[in-house]
């Protein structure tokens, strides 16, 4: 796998890095495409500033709801099947910052387990994209700092089928009738929404392994699943289904957390703060550049996929279905200031605050005197990049 480049290299060595990577993997393009990159000017790159791989744990395989990543990886990238990672130039608005990005995948990848803790095993990490909830639980054992979220709300929902339940329109009228609620038990929405009376105690299932196996089987229950694929994927890539699913977003309950965000591990925001000053701008960007014209990342998320037979197949369709409802839905939208990826203080703070005794009555930790500053924070953000 390639993990650093030589700028000053003269053809022969292009060459040998060329064939190296093709030994070892799959290219998506001519590595030769990285060398006519133009570089970013001299003031913004990375180089020296930010590793010479700026490492990004995902949470789970590449899909588009990640897709301001996909958009700073440039032509040239190399997929490594056996480390299920994406390795290629860091660009910002397609110019070469001078180091390279490497996607890491998570989920079955990691074996389940949390981006936090990859995080806190293997130093190589430099970043990690954690939701806010998640952000949230892991402060006292394994703390982590969001510096810029991806999505401005999580598209967590709740499904059903609707020929079984037509009297079913919201969350609140799965929790006002007997039915199972089919859920992770690494989810923290679901609790959530038991201490503000949505749902049962009874009713949860945290048996969810993520198959359609068991909603086609019993249409009787309603499941967990993201508005960017299950609604897709069950009508369009389930033929044991092939129908419309019903849903409503998590989000619209009132559990507003802000999802996917870029973290660096508490312990060492200070020794990678001079390079999150220059890189989370570009991921705001990118944030902006990918909801406002998608299609080519997509292409690429698409075609990332593609080459590991490990990973869920990923469709042109679904990623197309994913990133226009990511916008139409207001998932990736600009703060009521005109700014995208930054972290409305008052909003992190409630989110604090209502989940602080949810997570407690789950028998986990937070510590005392923990604030939301601390756990998220404006400090590198650049509040001028919108996606207008």
């Amino acid at each position: 796998m390639v993990t650093k480049r030589t700028r000053t290299a003269g053809a022969a060595v292009m060459l040998a890095i060329a064939l190296s990577a093709s030994a070892c993997s799959s290219d998506s393009a001519d590595p030769a495409t990285e060398a006519s990159l133009d570089p970013v000017a001299a003031e913004d790159s990375l180089a020296g500033v930010c590793p010479s791989t700026v490492t990004i744990q995902l949470q789970w395989q590449p899909q588009s709801d990640m897709g301001a990543l996909f958009r700073m990886l440039g032509p040239g990238y190399t997929v490594d099947a056996d480390e299920k990672s994406v390795t290629g130039p860091l660009v910002a608005q397609g110019k070469d910052t001078g180091v390279d990005i490497a996607l890491r995948a998570g989920g079955p990848a990691i074996g389940f387990q949390s981006v936090t803790s990859q995080m806190y095993v293997d130093d190589s990490i430099d970043l990690g994209i954690v939701h806010g909830d998640q952000v949230i639980a892991a402060a006292a054992d394994q703390p982590v700092v969001g510096v810029t979220p991806l999505l401005k709300y999580s598209p967590a929902i709740l499904m059903w089928d609707p020929e079984s339940h037509p009297d079913w329109t919201s969350i609140a009228d799965i929790g006002a009738s007997d039915a199972t609620v089919v859920v992770s038990k690494e989810q923290i929405f679901p609790q959530w929404l038991v201490e503000n009376g949505l749902l049962k105690a009874s009713q949860l299932d945290t048996g969810y392994d993520g198959a359609p196996a068991r909603f086609v089987g019993d249409p009787e229950i309603a499941q967990q699943g993201f508005a960017n694929s299950e609604p897709y994927t069950y009508e369009s890539d389930t033929p044991a289904w092939s129908k419309p699913v019903s849903y409503q977003l998590v989000k619209d309950t009132g559990f507003d957390i802000y999802a996917s965000n870029v973290s660096v591990r508490a312990d060492r925001l200070e020794s990678l703060s001079p390079c999150l000053e220059k890189l989370v701008p570009i991921v705001q960007q990118a944030t902006a550049d990918y909801i406002s014209s998608p299609e080519d990342t997509d292409s690429t998320i698409v075609d990332i996929v593609s080459q590991d037979t490990s990973f869920t197949p990923y469709t042109e369709g679904e990623a197309a279905f994913s990133s226009t409802l990511l916008r139409d839905e207001g998932l990736i939208a600009d703060e009521a200031d005109g700014s995208v990826g930054t972290y409305d203080p008052s909003r992190t703070q409630r989110n604090l605050e209502e989940l602080g005794p949810v997570l407690a009555a789950d028998g986990a930790r937070l510590p005392a005197d923990v604030t939301a500053d601390q756990l998220f924070t404006n400090r590198f953000t650049d509040p001028s990049i919108g996606i207008g």
